[in-house]
């Protein structure tokens, strides 16, 4: 089946067939899906190599990554919320008033910080955890290796 849609010159296109009898419907098997559809494209999780556990294990930490931004996007959402409102009350609000909602829109301004700093930690504190797993694993190896190599030796004298 062949359709036609007219396309904006500005935007790319993707054509795609295939010459066996498979419906239109059915996605072209390099599609990503997306896992979270508010992140962006280059944020996505990939999907595993299903026959990796190594992939596996890899996906299952991007995906937490990935809710975690999302969490903090989201607070961060919340607290620019509050920050407006907050700032809408301090116009109509009296002298009196208006000092006290600038400190909590101060400490509202804080907290985003505090949120972004923590998400910065967190992207750090992850990337630590990746290298501390492998330099333990190649430990693990370096370890067994001296452990055949000893009981060689003890056997042979």
């Amino acid at each position: 089946m062949i359709s036609t849609a007219r396309v904006p010159a500005d935007k790319p296109v993707r054509i795609a067939f295939s010459l066996d009898n498979a419906s239109d419907d059915t996605p072209p098997e390099d599609a990503i899906p997306l896992v979270f559809p508010e992140l962006d494209q280059q944020l996505q999780p990939l999907p595993p190599c299903h026959d990796s556990m190594e992939s596996m294990q890899v996906f299952k930490q991007h995906c937490q990554i990935a809710e975690e931004y999302r969490e903090v996007k989201k607070e961060i959402a919340l607290l620019e919320e509050r920050k407006f409102v907050l700032a809408v009350a301090c116009i109509s609000a009296g002298r009196p008033q208006r000092k006290e909602l600038i400190a909590k829109l101060d400490q509202a301004e804080k907290e985003k910080l505090d949120a972004a700093q923590l998400a910065r930690e967190f992207e750090a504190l992850t990337e630590e955890n990746r290298t501390l797993k492998l330099a333990q694993s190649q430990c693990i190896e370096q370890l067994e290796k001296l452990r055949i190599q000893y009981q060689k030796r003890q056997g042979s004298s």
